[in-house]
């Protein structure tokens, strides 16, 4: 493997990530209104850009060091929302403050690998949120073969394929 392919973090321009993840939802507004809300994200108000009927060609959040970059979908064009991962320091706050914007929950928080809590949700694009909260010194959980909850597995069957 060669370092000339990806542009080295510290060159990415804005102080953004490598790889940045963009969603196609109908209502991108009300999807960038959610994640500001529900994340305590900031849009990029700079990026923001209209069609003329009104419609998001493109609009931005920063979270963290990420930009999730959002559009409208147009005629003719799927919705593609999202499968992403985001780290908070309270997942269950994160829940409930998602739920009272329409999303619902898929996995409640739930001891995970690595001293991480692990919490899912569905918003109302269809996006699913892996919520993942640093939990130090919780062990890992048992496997689901070795006698241990098998949750973080059902739930997330459970929602995908009520999707399809």
């Amino acid at each position: 493997m060669t370092d000339d392919i990806l542009l080295s973090p510290d060159a990415v321009p804005y102080g953004g990530a490598v790889l940045n993840p963009f969603v196609v939802v109908d209502d991108a507004a009300r999807f960038v209104d959610f994640v500001a809300h529900v994340f305590g994200a900031a849009e990029t108000v700079e990026a923001r850009t209209s069609m003329p009927d009104g419609t998001l060609i493109h609009a931005q959040l920063r979270l963290g060091t990420v930009d999730l970059m959002v559009a409208d979908r147009m005629d003719g064009w799927p919705a593609r929302p999202g499968l992403l991962q985001v780290w908070v320091t309270d997942a269950a706050a994160v829940l409930d403050r998602a739920r009272a914007r329409g999303a619902t929950t898929v996995t409640d928080p739930t001891p995970f690998y690595g001293e991480t809590t692990l919490a899912r949700m569905l918003d109302p694009w269809q996006t699913l949120w892996w919520l993942y909260q640093p939990a130090p010194g919780q062990a890992d959980p048992a496997p689901s073969w070795e006698g241990g909850s098998d949750t973080v597995f059902t739930t997330l069957t459970k929602a995908l394929t009520s999707l399809a």
